[in-house]
Order: C-alpha cells, then structure tokens, then sequence
C-alpha cells in the first residue's frame, strides 16, 4: 500500500495515523510488569516499532486522548471500577504466590500511556494530545492528511468516513502486515449503504446513544427480522436484525425523527442526530443531519470558556490540534495534557494505578500527592487574587472514592516567600532571576525550596528524583529506612546499566509492597511532570522520565535485599563511580535534612542509623 500511495500521491509521503491509546497493551511486551514498569526495555521495543516503518519509508503520526469527554464519563467510571477489582485480584495473586501471574491478568503499568507520549516524542516522532475524543481527531486526521490508514482497535473507525483501518491487534512486526478492516465488505455482508452506518452504530449503542435505551427495538427487530439464525450468538443476531430493519429506511433527516419518535430515548428527543452527528469530520455532510446541525462538536470545542482569564497566557495553549501551528509557544507541545485541563475546564483524572488497597500504612497515590497538586493549582490559576480560587474537580482513583462525584479541591499558594511569581513571569520571561524563580517555585510545590542550591548541584534527574523522594518521606510515615535504601540503591545502580541488562535481571519472588511503592514513585513522577509545566520547564521533561531513574525489576531487586539486610556492597553492587560518590553524598544531606524535619514521626536513633547507612554505603 506504501508503494502505490508514492505512485498515487507522489508529492505526499505515505503516513500512517496511529490511535496510541488502543496500541499501548500491544506495544508493552516486557516480560515483567507488576514490579512498576521496565521503562528502558519498553523504550527500545518502542524505537524498534517506529524503525520497522521508517525502513519501509513510512511516517507515523501518533494521538493520545487528552480529555474524557463529559458523554464518557460514565463508561470511564465503569472501566476504573473494574480495574480496581482486578488490581485487588492481581494483588492477592502476589500475596498468595509471590510471583507475577500470567499474562492473563496483565494490567497496564502505572501511567505508561503518559510516558508512552513521552517516549515517542524523544524518539523524534510527532504526537498530538488531543482536545476532544482521540478518535474523531484520528479520523478528521487521517482523512485531511491523504493517510495510507490508521492503525488502532475501535470499530469506531469502521464507521467514520475516512482513511483505512488498519489492525494492531493482527500486526506482524517483521512483515509489516495485518488486517484491514473494510468498510465496503462490511455494507455488503450487512445489506446496508456506506450513508447507513453512522445510524448503524447509534442503534448498537454508543457514547451517545446508550444501550440501555435499546433494547426494546432490539427486540422488536429480532422478532420481525428473516436473518435470525439459532446457531449465532444474540448480538449477532441483533447486527443483523437492525441492519436488516435500516435497509429498509430512506436516508433522510425526516427517517432519523421518525426513529428518534418511536423510540425509547426519554425526554431527549435529539439523541440518535446527535449520534450521527458525531461521527462527521469537518467538511462532510449526510442526508440524516440538516446542515445547521453539522459538526456542532467541533464549534463548541471553540466556545469553551476557560478558568484562566489571561489572554495573552491561554493563547499558549494550542486551541486546536487540527491547526499545523501552535499559538505563540512551541514548548507547551511538551506539556503535560493535565495543565490544559486545569485552566479550560478545571478538571483533571487519573485512572487505575497498581496499589494495594489493603495495605492501610501507606495512602493512595492520589492523596499522596494531593497536598502538591493543591499548589499547581494555586499557580496555574493565579488570576483568582485576594485569596480566591475556582475549585478544581479531581477525578481520581483510590480506596473508598466510588467516584459518583468529582472531588472538589481548593488550591493552596505554595510556601514562598514573597508570594507565587505569575504565570506570565514563569511561562514567558527571560533570564537567570526568572530561572531561579522557576526552580524555586517547583520545589515550593513539594514543601523543599530552602533546599534549592543543594539541588541545583545534583545532576537533573537525581535532583527530580530526590525531590519526590522527599516529599514522600514527609507524606508517608510508614516508610522505612530499609525503603530509602532500595530506592537510593536503585537510582545508584540503575545508571550504568543497559535495557539488555535490566531485561536480563532475574527475580527470585516479587513482594506485594515493593509493587505498591513502584506504582507510588511513578505517579509521583507524573505529579513531577505538572508542577515542571505549570512552573515554566525549570528541568527538562526528558530528565523526569522514568527510564532515567527507575526500573521495576531492579527496584525490587533492592528492596528485597534492603528488607533483608544485606551489605552495603551487596546493595551498591560493588562498583559506585566516582561522580556517583559525589553526587550521592549531596542526596544523602538533602534526604537527611527531610527525614530529620519528620522527627515527630520518627525515632531519632533509627533516623541517624539510616543515614550512617547511606554515607557508609556510598563513600565506603
């Protein structure tokens, strides 16, 4: 297809438009993942994808939701609430066997589509964090593009009217070869037109048109349909009873109210256009919506009102995806989908992470961090003076949230003093007194600006790691020395070693806890990530990735040992560089200083006998 695109569109390189959210579960084949991600190995196995495509002269463009829309809130809900019971599952499996379980269980890495986006754009390739549902984005992509298809798994794209559908599913690396999808074959088999299958899809049930309404009709086309067959299975007998019963229906607007009539669809009369209406791109037209309805999607994406009044900052933010250039700052490309979120709607969530909700010692991630979240807000939304702030509503998951309701969280100014530089100051000005405010006011965020030199002399990626180390000896009393050693042993050692020797680290058992603290550092990583853009990109974003500064395997590697009390040598394994010495010795002042200024918590002798440990274990 590559080849007779060239000869088709000579002047247009074949691109493929790649749905990154349906191909994340394909693209991570490590064989470890409970243990919080084998961040270097996932990144080869990334670069590899990519390479098998550049070597055939294809170019990919890869989306990433950054919104749940308010008509997906609901099923967002369902799927987080599902994940929790199989995380407590996966969790009991650990205790129980102490080993990680089949890939019948697999659960996603903690926050691997964030870093996911991430990767791919250190790995030089364009990504596009979408404003609305990645899958109409893909699509109007894909169409306006001349795309040689799009690669994903949603029958979604089977009914929009763009570009093939390619499947990740049945990919075959090697050959670059899978399936495609056929739109036309699909119509025939069905009996249907192409102009049929947007109100094909809305009487499945959809974002829009929920099933539940549906069944009814459903009934009533099985009981009247010639098709029905015993030997299928009902919903395929229900795919092509209501194929069979729209056949029959002329493409029309005055059809869709008819329907829309006759159907069970509540005091909302307007639901199945709505639904049609849905999957239009910009520039299409149908028979079943008039032509003032077109696209309403798209215009409202225009009109929202955001929380920051600042024209002149909220022109940072891209308004649209769909637009070749972003407005007046091509750093926020690199922003964490989060702050646009916080200023146009005041909304934010975070899905599932690998946490033991049984295990009371030590909180949820979500509240973990909340404390340094409260402060982001603060300074993203800065224009509400004299103390006032719009709250901002949190969807995130953890233990006894039913997540009926969002959270509704008060932004807290950070500690500094002075009070919080403006956003103009720290996304737009220049020179070496905005940079330290910069830094300052990101380490506000975790309660540790009085530390700025001793962090401004660590290298960047240990100075980040450092800081959420910190913090999280502040926030979670339960951790133990025994924790800060696997954790300093880990950034330590992790440097030296290649994706090939991570991929090769062998575990004896996985321990239940240690999986617990991988998915908390990670999270914190993603916090690291927010208060980095809201403060202006003080570090660079590549130095907060996790494949700088942690690997699952590894880490439990060190934990266990820690836990079990072996040597420093074992710990360290023996061959702590130089710069490392230095460098470490600067972590373990900072560390001591937090781990002190938590006395109330903390037995004085316990405290001072980890940090001997440390300075012992890394100038021995």
């Amino acid at each position: 297809m590559a080849e007779k695109h060239r000869v088709d569109h000579p002047d247009c390189p074949p691109v493929i438009v790649v749905d990154a959210m349906s191909c994340v579960r394909r693209w991570y084949t490590p064989e470890s993942w409970v243990c919080g991600g084998q961040w270097r190995e996932y990144l080869a196995i990334l670069e590899d994808f990519i390479n098998a495509f550049m070597a055939a002269g294809i170019k990919l463009v890869f989306y990433f939701d950054g919104v749940v829309e308010e008509k997906k809130r609901d099923e967002w809900i369902k799927r987080r609430m599902k994940n929790t019971e199989e995380i407590a599952r996966l969790f009991q499996f650990i205790k129980t066997h102490r080993k990680q379980p089949g890939r019948e269980m697999f659960v996603l890495p903690s926050a691997l589509p964030t870093f996911t986006r991430y990767a791919l754009k250190s790995l030089g390739q364009k990504t596009v964090c979408t404003l609305q549902e990645a899958d109409l984005e893909v699509a109007a992509y894909g169409l306006q593009h001349k795309c040689i298809g799009i690669l994903g798994q949603d029958s979604d794209y089977l009914i929009y009217d763009t570009c093939p559908y390619f499947s990740i599913e049945n990919l075959r690396l090697d050959r670059l070869v899978t399936v495609m999808y056929s739109r036309e074959v699909l119509c025939r088999v069905l009996g249907i037109s192409l102009t049929h299958l947007p109100l094909f899809a809305c009487l499945l049930g959809n974002d829009t048109v929920p099933e539940s309404m549906l069944e009814g009709f459903w009934h009533r086309c099985l009981t009247t349909s010639p098709h029905r067959n015993n030997s299928y299975n009902r919903r395929t007998n229900i795919l092509l009873s209501v194929a069979n019963y729209i056949s029959k229906i002329p493409c029309s607007y005055s059809s869709l109210k008819h329907l829309e009539e006759i159907l069970p669809l509540g005091s909302d009369k307007t639901l199945l256009c709505r639904g049609v209406n849905s999957y239009l791109l910009p520039g299409q037209q149908s028979p079943w919506v008039p032509p003032n309805e077109i696209n309403c999607q798209m215009l409202s994406l225009q009109q929202q009102s955001p929380l920051c009044q600042d024209k002149e900052i909220f022109q940072i933010i891209p308004s649209s995806f769909f637009e070749q250039k972003l407005a007046k700052e091509q750093h926020i490309q690199s922003e964490n989908y989060s702050i646009f979120n916080i200023l146009s709607h005041g909304e934010i969530e975070c899905s599932n992470s690998l946490e033991d909700d049984h295990d009371t010692e030590i909180p949820g991630q979500a509240l973990i961090y909340r404390p340094a979240r409260q402060h982001i807000y603060s300074i993203l939304l800065e224009s509400g003076k004299g103390g006032t702030y719009p709250l901002v509503k949190e969807w995130f998951v953890y233990f006894g949230n039913p997540l009926k309701q969002p959270d509704l969280i008060q932004p807290v100014q950070p500690p500094l003093t002075g009070g919080t530089p403006n956003l103009k100051t720290l996304w737009l000005a220049k020179g070496p007194d905005v940079e330290k405010q910069r830094y300052s006011t990101f380490l506000a965020c975790f309660h540790l600006q009085d530390e700025m030199e001793e962090f401004q002399a660590l290298e960047a990626p240990v100075a980040g790691f450092c800081c959420l180390l910190a913090y999280l000896m502040m926030q979670v009393s339960s951790l133990s020395l025994e924790d800060l050693n696997a954790f300093l042993a880990l950034i330590l050692c992790l440097k030296g070693k290649s994706a090939a020797q991570l991929t090769g680290l062998q575990l004896a058992q996985v321990d239940s806890r240690a999986v617990h603290l991988g998915a908390v550092l990670i999270r914190g990583l993603t916090t690291l990530l927010m208060a980095n853009s809201a403060c202006g990109f003080p570090f660079r974003m590549d130095d907060l990735m996790p494949w700088a500064v942690f690997d699952g395997k590894l880490f439990q590697e060190k934990y266990q040992k820690a836990h079990q009390g072996c040597s420093v040598e074992e710990l360290l394994e023996g061959n702590v560089e130089d710069r490392h010495i230095h460098t470490g010795g600067d972590i373990t002042f900072l560390l001591g200083k937090e781990f002190m200024s938590t006395s109330g918590k903390w037995d004085g002798g316990i405290v001072a006998t980890g940090i001997i440990f440390v300075y012992e274990s890394l100038f021995l």
